[in-house]
């Protein structure tokens, strides 16, 4: 019984709790940057260049002669750079928003008993003399 109660108070920690969370956001997360990037982001931005070099699909790129498709490889190379620059944006937005919370200034501490009858003590030493 000892290994069963020992794993159940592992696996009700709430660090293991948040980490479990954490990874279900980050993959749905992550569908939404894809599909941001892949329908919406790419083919705004390649679409008119494929049109211009007369491509419809970067996977026709190939090495004359060979089996090489570096067009698929240059299609990783540029969703990578736009998925890496959306994230960017998306969390230097996040980190402003965080700066506008904590400069936010908070409300001073109220004295203390002690410090209310000390300041009466010396405001009452002052009027003495």
């Amino acid at each position: 019984m000892g290994i069963i109660k020992e794993f159940k108070e592992f696996a009700v920690k709430g660090n293991v709790l948040d980490l479990a969370v954490g990874v279900i956001i980050g993959a749905a997360f992550g569908k939404i940057v894809s599909s941001l990037v892949e329908d919406i982001i790419t083919p705004a931005v390649l679409g008119p260049a494929l049109k211009a070099a007369g491509l419809e699909d970067l996977s026709k790129l190939t090495i004359a002669g060979t089996a090489i498709k570096y067009g698929n490889f240059l299609s990783q190379v540029i969703t990578f750079i736009i998925v890496a620059f959306v994230l960017f944006l998306i969390i230097k937005g996040a980190n402003n928003l965080k700066k506008k919370e904590e400069a936010a200034p908070s409300a001073p501490p109220v004295p203390t008993k002690e410090e209310v009858l000390l300041a009466e003590i010396r405001d009452l030493l002052k009027t003495k003399a």
